[in-house]
Protein backbone atom coordinates (compact mmCIF):
# COMPACT_ATOMS: atom_id res chain seq x y z
CA UNK A 1 0.00 0.00 0.00
CA UNK A 2 2.88 2.34 0.83
CA UNK A 3 4.37 1.59 -2.58
CA UNK A 4 1.14 2.49 -4.39
CA UNK A 5 0.86 5.79 -2.51
CA UNK A 6 4.19 6.85 -3.98
CA UNK A 7 3.31 5.88 -7.57
CA UNK A 8 2.23 8.57 -10.03
CA UNK A 9 1.18 8.28 -13.67
CA UNK A 10 2.85 10.76 -16.01
CA UNK A 11 1.41 12.97 -18.73
CA UNK A 12 2.98 10.67 -21.29
CA UNK A 13 0.98 7.75 -19.85
CA UNK A 14 -2.33 9.58 -20.20
CA UNK A 15 -1.47 10.89 -23.67
CA UNK A 16 -0.71 7.41 -24.99
CA UNK A 17 -3.78 6.00 -23.25
CA UNK A 18 -5.92 8.69 -24.87
CA UNK A 19 -4.55 7.84 -28.32
CA UNK A 20 -5.28 4.13 -27.74
CA UNK A 21 -8.86 4.88 -26.63
CA UNK A 22 -9.34 6.93 -29.80
CA UNK A 23 -8.01 4.07 -31.95
CA UNK A 24 -10.32 1.56 -30.20
CA UNK A 25 -13.28 3.90 -30.71
CA UNK A 26 -12.60 4.09 -34.45
CA UNK A 27 -12.22 0.29 -34.37
CA UNK A 28 -15.97 -0.09 -33.74
CA UNK A 29 -16.43 1.18 -37.29
CA UNK A 30 -13.47 -0.58 -38.90
CA UNK A 31 -12.71 -3.93 -37.24
CA UNK A 32 -8.98 -4.26 -38.24
CA UNK A 33 -8.26 -1.03 -36.38
CA UNK A 34 -10.00 -2.44 -33.30
CA UNK A 35 -7.70 -5.48 -33.27
CA UNK A 36 -4.69 -3.23 -33.76
CA UNK A 37 -5.86 -1.11 -30.82
CA UNK A 38 -6.17 -4.18 -28.59
CA UNK A 39 -2.63 -5.27 -29.49
CA UNK A 40 -1.25 -1.80 -28.79
CA UNK A 41 -3.17 -1.60 -25.51
CA UNK A 42 -1.70 -4.92 -24.36
CA UNK A 43 1.80 -3.76 -25.34
CA UNK A 44 1.23 -0.50 -23.49
CA UNK A 45 0.14 -2.36 -20.34
CA UNK A 46 3.27 -4.53 -20.47
CA UNK A 47 5.49 -1.44 -20.91
CA UNK A 48 3.81 0.29 -17.96
CA UNK A 49 4.37 -2.80 -15.81
CA UNK A 50 8.03 -3.00 -16.91
CA UNK A 51 8.43 0.70 -16.10
CA UNK A 52 6.94 0.11 -12.65
CA UNK A 53 9.29 -2.81 -11.98
CA UNK A 54 12.34 -0.88 -13.18
CA UNK A 55 11.64 1.76 -10.55
CA UNK A 56 10.72 -0.60 -7.69
CA UNK A 57 12.34 -3.99 -8.23
CA UNK A 58 15.86 -2.63 -7.91
CA UNK A 59 16.90 -1.46 -4.46
CA UNK A 60 17.23 2.27 -5.12
CA UNK A 61 18.87 4.14 -2.27
CA UNK A 62 18.78 7.92 -2.23
CA UNK A 63 19.98 10.37 0.39
CA UNK A 64 19.43 14.12 0.46
CA UNK A 65 20.87 16.98 2.46
CA UNK A 66 19.79 20.62 2.46
CA UNK A 67 22.54 23.16 3.20
CA UNK A 68 21.35 26.61 4.32
CA UNK A 69 23.10 29.60 5.93
CA UNK A 70 22.99 29.66 9.72
CA UNK A 71 21.02 32.90 9.42
CA UNK A 72 19.16 34.27 6.42
CA UNK A 73 19.96 37.88 5.50
CA UNK A 74 16.93 40.10 5.09
CA UNK A 75 16.42 41.51 1.54
CA UNK A 76 19.47 39.67 0.10
CA UNK A 77 19.80 36.64 -2.14
CA UNK A 78 20.60 33.69 0.15
CA UNK A 79 22.03 30.57 -1.50
CA UNK A 80 20.52 27.17 -0.69
CA UNK A 81 21.99 23.81 -1.76
CA UNK A 82 20.45 20.36 -1.91
CA UNK A 83 22.90 17.45 -2.17
CA UNK A 84 21.60 14.17 -3.67
CA UNK A 85 23.44 10.85 -3.53
CA UNK A 86 22.22 7.65 -5.21
CA UNK A 87 23.21 4.09 -6.09
CA UNK A 88 21.00 4.02 -9.21
CA UNK A 89 22.38 1.51 -11.79
CA UNK A 90 20.82 3.37 -14.73
CA UNK A 91 20.01 6.84 -15.97
CA UNK A 92 16.86 8.34 -14.44
CA UNK A 93 14.78 11.43 -15.14
CA UNK A 94 14.08 13.38 -11.96
CA UNK A 95 11.97 16.27 -10.73
CA UNK A 96 12.80 17.75 -7.34
CA UNK A 97 10.36 19.80 -5.26
CA UNK A 98 11.56 21.63 -2.15
CA UNK A 99 8.83 22.77 0.24
CA UNK A 100 9.76 26.41 0.74
CA UNK A 101 8.72 28.55 3.73
CA UNK A 102 5.24 30.04 3.50
CA UNK A 103 6.61 33.61 3.80
CA UNK A 104 8.05 33.31 0.27
CA UNK A 105 4.63 32.49 -1.23
CA UNK A 106 6.16 30.32 -4.00
CA UNK A 107 3.87 27.46 -5.04
CA UNK A 108 5.45 26.16 -8.27
CA UNK A 109 9.05 25.62 -7.23
CA UNK A 110 10.67 22.56 -8.86
CA UNK A 111 13.77 21.41 -10.77
CA UNK A 112 13.85 18.89 -13.64
CA UNK A 113 17.16 17.13 -14.38
CA UNK A 114 18.81 13.84 -15.33
CA UNK A 115 20.64 11.60 -12.86
CA UNK A 116 23.33 9.37 -14.32
CA UNK A 117 24.13 5.98 -12.78
CA UNK A 118 25.72 6.48 -9.34
CA UNK A 119 25.91 10.26 -9.80
CA UNK A 120 26.02 12.77 -6.94
CA UNK A 121 23.87 15.77 -7.80
CA UNK A 122 23.93 19.30 -6.36
CA UNK A 123 20.91 21.56 -6.79
CA UNK A 124 21.47 25.26 -6.07
CA UNK A 125 18.96 28.10 -5.84
CA UNK A 126 18.56 31.44 -4.06
CA UNK A 127 15.75 32.91 -1.98
CA UNK A 128 15.16 36.54 -0.94
CA UNK A 129 13.44 36.89 2.44
CA UNK A 130 11.61 40.21 2.87
CA UNK A 131 10.29 39.68 6.40
CA UNK A 132 12.14 38.99 9.62
CA UNK A 133 11.23 35.81 11.48
CA UNK A 134 11.63 32.04 11.39
CA UNK A 135 11.49 30.41 7.94
CA UNK A 136 10.37 26.77 8.03
CA UNK A 137 11.68 24.56 5.21
CA UNK A 138 9.63 21.40 4.73
CA UNK A 139 10.30 18.07 3.04
CA UNK A 140 12.24 17.51 -0.16
CA UNK A 141 10.27 15.39 -2.63
CA UNK A 142 11.96 13.59 -5.52
CA UNK A 143 9.97 12.18 -8.46
CA UNK A 144 11.84 9.56 -10.54
CA UNK A 145 11.03 8.09 -13.94
CA UNK A 146 12.89 5.75 -16.28
CA UNK A 147 13.60 6.19 -19.97
CA UNK A 148 10.04 4.95 -20.72
CA UNK A 149 8.55 7.82 -18.71
CA UNK A 150 5.14 6.23 -18.05
CA UNK A 151 5.32 5.93 -14.27
CA UNK A 152 6.90 8.09 -11.58
CA UNK A 153 8.16 7.01 -8.18
CA UNK A 154 8.11 9.53 -5.34
CA UNK A 155 10.75 9.55 -2.62
CA UNK A 156 10.27 11.84 0.40
CA UNK A 157 13.15 13.17 2.48
CA UNK A 158 12.16 14.43 5.93
CA UNK A 159 14.83 17.11 6.30
CA UNK A 160 12.72 19.92 7.75
CA UNK A 161 14.69 22.96 8.93
CA UNK A 162 13.96 26.22 10.73
CA UNK A 163 16.19 29.16 9.78
CA UNK A 164 15.76 32.68 11.17
CA UNK A 165 15.87 35.71 8.82
CA UNK A 166 17.87 38.45 10.54
CA UNK A 167 18.76 42.01 9.45
CA UNK A 168 21.11 41.83 6.50
CA UNK A 169 24.49 40.46 7.60
CA UNK A 170 25.52 40.30 3.92
CA UNK A 171 25.04 44.06 3.52
CA UNK A 172 26.87 44.66 6.79
CA UNK A 173 29.94 42.81 5.53
CA UNK A 174 29.70 44.40 2.08
CA UNK A 175 29.68 47.99 3.36
CA UNK A 176 32.36 47.17 5.92
CA UNK A 177 34.71 46.20 3.10
CA UNK A 178 33.79 49.29 1.08
CA UNK A 179 34.20 51.71 3.99
CA UNK A 180 37.62 50.36 4.99
CA UNK A 181 39.04 49.72 1.50
CA UNK A 182 42.37 51.43 0.96
CA UNK A 183 41.73 51.93 -2.74
CA UNK A 184 39.26 54.33 -4.34
CA UNK A 185 35.78 52.85 -4.63
CA UNK A 186 33.16 53.32 -7.31
CA UNK A 187 30.25 51.79 -5.44
CA UNK A 188 29.04 54.85 -3.55
CA UNK A 189 31.32 55.18 -0.52
CA UNK A 190 32.58 58.76 -0.69
CA UNK A 191 35.94 59.84 0.68
CA UNK A 192 35.55 63.29 2.22
CA UNK A 193 38.53 65.62 2.35
CA UNK A 194 39.37 66.38 5.97
CA UNK A 195 39.16 70.04 6.98
CA UNK A 196 41.86 70.46 9.59
CA UNK A 197 42.51 67.35 11.68
CA UNK A 198 41.59 65.74 14.93
CA UNK A 199 43.79 65.38 17.98
CA UNK A 200 44.43 61.62 17.77
CA UNK A 201 48.07 61.21 16.66
CA UNK A 202 48.70 58.10 14.55
CA UNK A 203 52.19 58.19 12.95
CA UNK A 204 54.89 60.24 11.20
CA UNK A 205 55.06 59.70 7.45
CA UNK A 206 56.66 61.15 4.31
CA UNK A 207 55.00 64.22 2.87
CA UNK A 208 52.90 63.68 -0.26
CA UNK A 209 51.16 66.29 -2.35
CA UNK A 210 47.91 67.37 -0.70
CA UNK A 211 49.06 66.95 2.93
CA UNK A 212 48.45 69.91 5.26
CA UNK A 213 51.61 72.06 5.62
CA UNK A 214 50.63 72.74 9.23
CA UNK A 215 51.26 69.06 10.01
CA UNK A 216 54.96 69.17 9.03
CA UNK A 217 57.16 67.71 11.79
CA UNK A 218 60.27 69.88 11.54
CA UNK A 219 62.36 67.81 13.95
CA UNK A 220 61.74 64.60 12.00
CA UNK A 221 62.33 66.50 8.74
CA UNK A 222 65.75 67.68 10.00
CA UNK A 223 66.76 64.17 11.05
CA UNK A 224 65.63 62.41 7.85
CA UNK A 225 66.45 65.07 5.30
CA UNK A 226 62.97 64.58 3.74
CA UNK A 227 59.81 66.46 4.57
CA UNK A 228 57.93 64.47 7.22
CA UNK A 229 54.41 65.16 8.44
CA UNK A 230 52.34 64.06 11.41
CA UNK A 231 49.38 61.90 10.48
CA UNK A 232 46.26 62.04 12.62
CA UNK A 233 43.33 59.69 12.81
CA UNK A 234 39.67 60.20 13.50
CA UNK A 235 38.79 60.75 17.12
CA UNK A 236 37.58 57.62 18.84
CA UNK A 237 35.06 56.62 21.47
CA UNK A 238 32.30 58.88 20.17
CA UNK A 239 28.72 57.79 20.90
CA UNK A 240 26.59 56.83 17.88
CA UNK A 241 22.90 56.11 18.41
CA UNK A 242 20.49 54.73 15.82
CA UNK A 243 16.97 55.80 16.80
CA UNK A 244 14.26 54.02 14.80
CA UNK A 245 10.68 55.19 14.48
CA UNK A 246 8.51 52.07 14.24
CA UNK A 247 5.13 53.82 14.05
CA UNK A 248 2.67 53.48 11.18
CA UNK A 249 4.62 56.04 9.11
CA UNK A 250 7.29 53.34 8.68
CA UNK A 251 4.90 50.64 7.48
CA UNK A 252 4.88 51.88 3.88
CA UNK A 253 6.14 49.08 1.56
CA UNK A 254 8.77 49.43 -1.15
CA UNK A 255 9.80 46.39 -3.20
CA UNK A 256 8.09 44.01 -0.76
CA UNK A 257 9.84 45.46 2.31
CA UNK A 258 8.63 48.05 4.80
CA UNK A 259 10.54 51.26 5.53
CA UNK A 260 11.13 49.88 9.02
CA UNK A 261 13.07 46.91 7.62
CA UNK A 262 15.17 49.22 5.44
CA UNK A 263 15.97 51.28 8.55
CA UNK A 264 16.83 48.13 10.50
CA UNK A 265 19.28 46.97 7.82
CA UNK A 266 20.92 50.41 7.70
CA UNK A 267 21.18 50.54 11.50
CA UNK A 268 23.07 47.24 11.56
CA UNK A 269 25.43 48.46 8.82
CA UNK A 270 26.25 51.77 10.49
CA UNK A 271 26.58 50.20 13.96
CA UNK A 272 29.15 47.73 12.65
CA UNK A 273 31.19 50.45 10.92
CA UNK A 274 31.03 52.69 14.01
CA UNK A 275 32.34 49.89 16.23
CA UNK A 276 35.17 49.17 13.77
CA UNK A 277 35.99 52.89 13.82
CA UNK A 278 36.40 52.51 17.62
CA UNK A 279 33.22 54.46 18.34
CA UNK A 280 30.47 53.29 20.68
CA UNK A 281 27.22 52.18 19.07
CA UNK A 282 23.79 52.16 20.69
CA UNK A 283 20.15 51.63 19.73
CA UNK A 284 16.79 53.14 20.68
CA UNK A 285 13.39 52.38 19.13
CA UNK A 286 10.12 54.21 19.74
CA UNK A 287 6.58 54.79 18.49
CA UNK A 288 3.75 55.68 20.86
CA UNK A 289 5.99 54.22 23.57
CA UNK A 290 9.68 53.51 24.04
CA UNK A 291 10.81 50.12 22.75
CA UNK A 292 14.31 48.64 22.80
CA UNK A 293 17.18 50.59 24.39
CA UNK A 294 20.83 49.57 24.23
CA UNK A 295 23.38 51.91 25.75
CA UNK A 296 26.19 52.97 23.42
CA UNK A 297 29.12 50.70 24.26
CA UNK A 298 32.05 49.08 22.52
CA UNK A 299 31.89 45.68 24.19
CA UNK A 300 32.80 42.47 22.38
CA UNK A 301 29.19 41.36 22.13
CA UNK A 302 27.71 44.81 21.41
CA UNK A 303 27.09 44.11 17.72
CA UNK A 304 25.39 40.82 18.58
CA UNK A 305 23.15 42.59 21.09
CA UNK A 306 22.25 45.21 18.47
CA UNK A 307 21.52 42.47 15.93
CA UNK A 308 19.22 40.66 18.36
CA UNK A 309 17.51 43.93 19.30
CA UNK A 310 16.87 44.81 15.66
CA UNK A 311 15.56 41.32 14.90
CA UNK A 312 12.83 41.62 17.55
CA UNK A 313 11.38 44.95 16.34
CA UNK A 314 7.72 45.03 15.29
CA UNK A 315 5.76 47.76 13.56
CA UNK A 316 3.05 49.54 15.52
CA UNK A 317 -0.12 51.05 14.12
CA UNK A 318 -0.09 54.29 16.15
CA UNK A 319 1.54 57.70 15.62
CA UNK A 320 5.09 58.39 16.79
CA UNK A 321 5.38 60.34 20.05
CA UNK A 322 8.36 62.67 19.58
CA UNK A 323 7.85 64.33 22.98
CA UNK A 324 8.29 60.91 24.57
CA UNK A 325 11.43 60.40 22.49
CA UNK A 326 12.88 63.67 23.79
CA UNK A 327 12.23 62.72 27.40
CA UNK A 328 13.75 59.29 26.85
CA UNK A 329 16.84 60.78 25.23
CA UNK A 330 17.28 63.17 28.19
CA UNK A 331 17.19 60.23 30.61
CA UNK A 332 19.09 57.62 28.60
CA UNK A 333 21.63 59.51 26.46
CA UNK A 334 23.66 61.60 28.88
CA UNK A 335 26.67 62.64 26.76
CA UNK A 336 26.65 64.47 23.43
CA UNK A 337 26.21 61.89 20.68
CA UNK A 338 25.60 61.49 16.99
CA UNK A 339 21.91 60.55 16.65
CA UNK A 340 20.71 59.00 13.40
CA UNK A 341 16.92 59.29 13.54
CA UNK A 342 15.22 56.98 11.01
CA UNK A 343 11.68 58.22 10.44
CA UNK A 344 9.38 59.35 7.64
CA UNK A 345 7.42 62.54 6.98
CA UNK A 346 4.83 62.46 4.20
CA UNK A 347 3.80 66.13 4.56
CA UNK A 348 5.21 69.44 5.74
CA UNK A 349 2.54 69.48 8.45
CA UNK A 350 3.92 66.22 9.91
CA UNK A 351 7.43 67.71 10.00
CA UNK A 352 6.24 70.96 11.60
CA UNK A 353 4.60 68.99 14.41
CA UNK A 354 7.88 67.22 15.20
CA UNK A 355 10.20 70.17 14.50
CA UNK A 356 10.22 71.72 18.02
CA UNK A 357 11.37 68.39 19.47
CA UNK A 358 13.97 67.92 16.73
CA UNK A 359 15.40 71.38 17.43
CA UNK A 360 15.74 70.59 21.15
CA UNK A 361 17.41 67.28 20.35
CA UNK A 362 19.82 69.02 17.99
CA UNK A 363 20.88 71.47 20.70
CA UNK A 364 22.01 68.62 22.92
CA UNK A 365 23.32 66.21 20.27
CA UNK A 366 24.37 66.13 16.64
CA UNK A 367 21.07 65.08 15.04
CA UNK A 368 20.74 63.60 11.55
CA UNK A 369 17.13 63.09 10.41
CA UNK A 370 16.86 60.27 7.87
CA UNK A 371 13.65 60.08 5.86
CA UNK A 372 12.54 58.65 2.54
CA UNK A 373 11.65 59.60 -0.99
CA UNK A 374 8.53 57.99 -2.40
CA UNK A 375 10.08 56.26 -5.41
CA UNK A 376 6.76 54.93 -6.70
CA UNK A 377 5.40 58.47 -6.68
CA UNK A 378 8.44 59.64 -8.65
CA UNK A 379 7.94 56.90 -11.26
CA UNK A 380 4.27 57.80 -11.60
CA UNK A 381 5.10 61.49 -11.82
CA UNK A 382 7.64 60.99 -14.63
CA UNK A 383 5.32 58.84 -16.79
CA UNK A 384 3.50 60.73 -19.60
CA UNK A 385 -0.10 61.76 -18.85
CA UNK A 386 -2.84 60.31 -21.05
CA UNK A 387 -5.83 62.45 -20.05
CA UNK A 388 -6.93 65.42 -17.95
CA UNK A 389 -7.42 63.34 -14.79
CA UNK A 390 -3.85 62.02 -14.98
CA UNK A 391 -2.52 65.56 -15.47
CA UNK A 392 -4.25 66.57 -12.24
CA UNK A 393 -2.94 63.50 -10.36
CA UNK A 394 0.62 64.06 -11.59
CA UNK A 395 0.47 67.70 -10.53
CA UNK A 396 -0.49 66.63 -7.01
CA UNK A 397 2.31 64.02 -7.06
CA UNK A 398 4.88 66.63 -8.11
CA UNK A 399 3.68 68.93 -5.31
CA UNK A 400 4.22 66.14 -2.75
CA UNK A 401 7.67 65.43 -4.17
CA UNK A 402 8.61 69.12 -3.97
CA UNK A 403 7.43 69.16 -0.35
CA UNK A 404 10.10 66.57 0.49
CA UNK A 405 12.79 68.93 -0.82
CA UNK A 406 11.28 71.76 1.22
CA UNK A 407 11.55 69.58 4.33
CA UNK A 408 15.31 69.28 3.79
CA UNK A 409 15.58 73.07 3.49
CA UNK A 410 13.46 73.58 6.60
CA UNK A 411 15.68 71.26 8.65
CA UNK A 412 18.80 72.96 7.30
CA UNK A 413 17.39 76.37 8.29
CA UNK A 414 17.50 75.25 11.92
CA UNK A 415 20.95 73.67 11.60
CA UNK A 416 19.68 70.07 11.56
CA UNK A 417 21.50 67.58 9.32
CA UNK A 418 19.27 65.44 7.14
CA UNK A 419 19.32 62.60 4.59
CA UNK A 420 16.53 62.35 2.03
CA UNK A 421 17.06 59.02 0.33
CA UNK A 422 15.50 56.30 -1.74
CA UNK A 423 14.87 53.19 0.39
CA UNK A 424 17.33 51.07 -1.63
CA UNK A 425 20.10 53.67 -1.13
CA UNK A 426 19.52 54.15 2.58
CA UNK A 427 22.53 52.16 3.84
CA UNK A 428 25.06 53.72 1.48
CA UNK A 429 23.83 57.28 2.13
CA UNK A 430 23.87 56.75 5.90
CA UNK A 431 27.44 55.42 5.81
CA UNK A 432 28.54 58.38 3.66
CA UNK A 433 26.99 60.84 6.09
CA UNK A 434 28.66 59.19 9.08
CA UNK A 435 32.08 59.21 7.37
CA UNK A 436 31.59 62.83 6.30
CA UNK A 437 30.69 64.04 9.78
CA UNK A 438 33.55 62.09 11.31
CA UNK A 439 36.07 63.41 8.77
CA UNK A 440 34.95 67.00 9.34
CA UNK A 441 35.27 66.60 13.09
CA UNK A 442 31.60 67.33 13.81
CA UNK A 443 31.29 64.31 16.10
Amino acid sequence: MRTLVNIYLTRRFFFILGVLIFVLSIGFVWKPLFYLGQTLLGTFAVMAMVDFLMLHAINLKFSAQRITPNLLSLSDQNNIKILLDTNAPMELQAELIDELPEQLQIRDFSFAFTIDAGEKKTIEYAIRPVKRGVYKFGKVRLFLSSILGLVQRRINFSIEQDVAAYPSIIQMKQYELMAFAKISTNDGIKRTRRIGHSYEFEQIKNYVQGDDFRSINWKATGRRGDIMVNQYEDERSQQIYCIIDKSRAMRMPFEDMSLLDYAINASLVISNIALLKYDRAGLLTFSDKIGTYLKAERKKNQLKMILEGLYRQKERSLEANFELLYQASRNMIKNRSLILLFTNFESMYALERALPVLRRLNRQHLLVVVFFENTELIDYMDAPAQNLEEIYNKTVARKQHTEKQQMVQELRRYGIQSILTKPKELSINTVNKYLELKARGFI
